[in-house]
């Protein structure tokens, strides 16, 4: 018996990185998936290699209609939905000065707008299940300023206190909301950044996304408790330096 036998999870952004190790995990312990990305290719390829249990669907997280399609086609294919991972995200660097005005809008849109319209267009499913699940994939960004990513750091603050208000609404209904914060994970949005980043980090290193789908796992099948809540994994950085010998 696993942990999340009859239960059925939609992840955004899960053809590949975090999204593709959290869609593992949960089918690792009897859920059904539905992973959901603009990545076609990526994500069919991803679905044919986790197993039966788990399905592709197109997503563009910015888009209603894509929204309302994916939640539906994990309905149709699976009976229900318990589970809503938004987990798509992308991040820009560059001074909040010189920043492109379409760039900052687009981060916007895709990293906090696409986590409302995922929370929209579940909640009726969610509300039907009875003993839901939210998690919104936040960052240490989340919780803390970091320099040339105004944007990034923005959609993710908006995430966390989103989470709170979801919290607050969906709980009468059965459904749980919390946010994770990663600080840097390795994954195919975070390639060409420095090792440098960790120097001055209590865990002096980057986190990896089966660590990431670890605490996700935890959140969904035994947090039962906990709603509107951060669940910070990242290496200590929010912190502040510390010194080395």
């Amino acid at each position: 018996m696993g942990k999340l036998d009859g239960k059925v999870a939609l992840i955004s952004g899960g053809a590949r990185g975090m999204g593709a190790a959290d869609a593992e995990i949960l089918l690792r312990n009897g859920a059904k998936v539905m992973i959901a990305d603009v990545l076609d290719d990526e994500g069919a390829a991803t679905a044919a290699r986790l197993g039966d249990d788990c399905r592709f669907v197109h997503l563009d997280v910015t888009r209603d209609e894509d929204w309302k399609a994916a939640v539906a086609a994990t309905v149709d294919a699976f009976g229900s939905l318990d589970v809503l991972v938004n987990n798509a995200g992308i991040v820009l660097q560059a001074p909040l000065e010189t920043m492109d005005s379409d760039d900052f809008r687009r981060v916007i849109d895709i990293n906090l707008t696409g986590v409302y319209l995922g929370m929209k267009y579940a909640i009726p499913a969610l509300k039907a299940s009875g003993d839901a699940c939210i998690v919104n994939i936040s960052s240490t960004a989340g919780l803390m300023g970091y320099q040339n990513t105004g944007a990034y750091v923005a959609s993710k603050w908006g995430v966390r206190g989103m989470t709170k208000t979801a919290a607050m609404e969906l709980g009468p209904h059965g459904i749980r909301v919390n946010s994770i914060h990663p600080g840097l994970v390795w994954t195919p949005m975070t390639e060409g950044m420095s090792d440098a980043i960790f120097a001055n980090q209590a865990l002096p290193r980057a986190g990896t996304t089966d660590e990431l789908a670890k605490l996700l796992l935890f959140i969904v099948a035994d947090a039962t408790y906990s709603t509107g809540s951060e669940f910070v994994a990242g290496g200590g950085q929010t912190l502040g330096p510390v010194a080395r010998d």
